[in-house]
């Protein structure tokens, strides 16, 4: 496992405030790389929409692990810490749900992100549905329980978030990352 890399995923249940968190980050200087799901969406309905995720989940899965790919190639030398809304990990799993194809075999070629992984549970409070988002709170909440399966499963620490505001979740992030 490479606890030593500086890329952390923020993951989760969707609407449950990880795109806020990930601005506040960035507020806060540090390197931040965007969901690929929703700038998939974005594109596919600029598009023909072959691939979103309602139409066709393996389509956007592999989509999403291609982006991420790309994302993480991306993201710098890892010198300091680079936050990703969801991950390679995320569309790996979603591709498990979507064929069977088992997230770890889809991995393995790939780096590790760091080991610990931060979540947010499912907060119907502050969920809402949008054009880029049209599943509703109970798939959410499902797709929840499972990324918090396979990231331990795949040796991952994952750790949830606590519902409070977008401020006091960055530092609990930064300060849980600062204890390893």
């Amino acid at each position: 496992m490479n606890s030593g890399s500086r890329h952390v995923i923020l993951s989760g249940c969707s609407g449950a405030g990880k795109s806020t968190l990930l601005n506040e980050l960035a507020y806060r200087g540090f390197d931040t790389v965007t969901e690929p799901g929703r700038r998939i969406v974005i594109e596919e309905l600029r598009g023909d929409g072959k691939a979103l995720p309602w139409v066709d989940p393996a389509a956007f899965a592999t989509r999403a692990i291609e982006v991420a790919v790309q994302d993480l190639r991306l993201s710098g030398d890892g010198s300091s810490w680079t936050f990703f809304d969801r991950s390679l990990v995320d569309a790996a799993v979603a591709l498990q749900h979507a064929t069977g194809h088992v997230a770890s075999v889809t991995l393995a070629p790939f780096p590790r992100y760091h080991r610990r992984v931060f979540l947010t549970p499912p907060w119907p409070e502050i969920y809402l549905q949008d054009q880029e988002r049209q599943h509703g709170m109970e798939e959410a909440v499902a797709e929840y329980d499972r990324l918090l399966r396979a990231y331990s499963d795949l040796g991952y620490d994952p750790l949830v978030l606590p519902k409070t505001t977008v401020s006091e979740r960055a530092s609990f992030v930064l300060s849980r990352l600062e204890e390893l």
